[in-house]
């Protein structure tokens, strides 16, 4: 009993209305998703200006064309799935459908889940993002899994859809336009970036000349480190390859316990002449 996935505690005649309840939870999670960006991006216009203002406001127009793209897909996800189970496939109720794809609705509803849950993790890094909170890169992950968990969705819908379906195919174009839009927010989130940070490391506005000075020498520093780090990486390098040339060439003649030895290196010198036969 320990070992049964927890899902099978869940009475088969419940499952359709989970798939109902889940999608509906999945929509207002998109639509609280969308008046969340609304209010960030009047936030941002009252709280930023400049760069920062054209950044936040590039990544969350990017944000919305994306749940706008979600919100399509969930809306065309729950007309095919009312056509599947209308199709009958040997079923007479639509509870009587689910309980009998008992497996198939258990993925239809994480793969819903999954989708909705990915809504609320982009809306809050990019809240994160505007308040200076938090990482780019977690809204370039978040957008990486919303493509994924769409795909999920997508999958899950088709294994029961006939080929010829309408909402089949609005569904797939739907899925095409979310991944197009959650490649647009990746986009504008580098791009954006890119902008804030040779900002923050290129404006010497407003530093005095002892402040300047000081931060030429703190560079100057940095420089040499750095320069001093590269030397020795590139001699680690040179020895790593070094290492690699011997091994390699040393493969063929292994000894049998499998540890490598270098080959020998070869003698310099001139070569010997090799000895004239005797005559008999």
């Amino acid at each position: 009993q320990e070992l049964r996935p927890k899902s099978l505690d869940i009475k088969q005649e419940e499952l359709g209305d989970m798939v109902e309840k889940e999608m509906a939870s999945t929509s207002e999670a998109i639509e609280d998703a969308v008046r969340r960006i609304e209010e960030m991006m009047s936030q941002a216009r009252n709280e930023s200006s400049g760069v920062k203002l054209e950044v936040n406001e590039r990544i969350l127009n990017s944000c919305t064309d994306l749940m706008k793209a979600i919100r399509l897909l969930v809306t065309t996800s729950t007309n095919l799935q009312k056509e599947i189970v209308e199709s009958g496939r040997g079923a007479a109720t639509t509870q009587e459908f689910y309980a009998k794809n008992s497996r198939w609705t258990e993925g239809l509803i994480s793969a819903s889940k999954a989708v909705g849950w990915g809504a609320t993790q982009l809306v809050e890094s990019a809240d994160r993002v505007v308040l200076h909170t938090g990482k780019y890169e977690e809204l370039i992950v978040c957008s990486h899994e919303i493509a994924a968990s769409t795909a999920q969705l997508v999958a899950a819908s088709k294994v029961k859809a006939e080929k010829s379906s309408r909402n089949l195919a609005r569904l797939q174009e739907c899925s095409r336009n979310v991944n197009e839009m959650a490649a647009n927010v990746v986009a504008s989130t580098k791009s954006g970036q890119e902008q804030i940070e040779e900002k923050d490391t290129m404006d010497f506005s407003g530093m005095s000349l002892i402040k300047l000075k000081k931060e030429e020498m703190e560079t100057q520093v940095k420089v040499l480190e750095l320069e001093k780090r590269l030397e020795g990486e590139r001699v680690r390098l040179g020895e790593l390859r070094k290492q690699h040339y011997v091994l390699a060439g040393g493969c063929e003649d292994a000894p049998e316990d499998g540890e490598a030895r270098p080959a020998p290196a070869p003698r310099r010198g001139i070569l010997k002449k090799p000895p004239i036969a005797q005559k008999p």
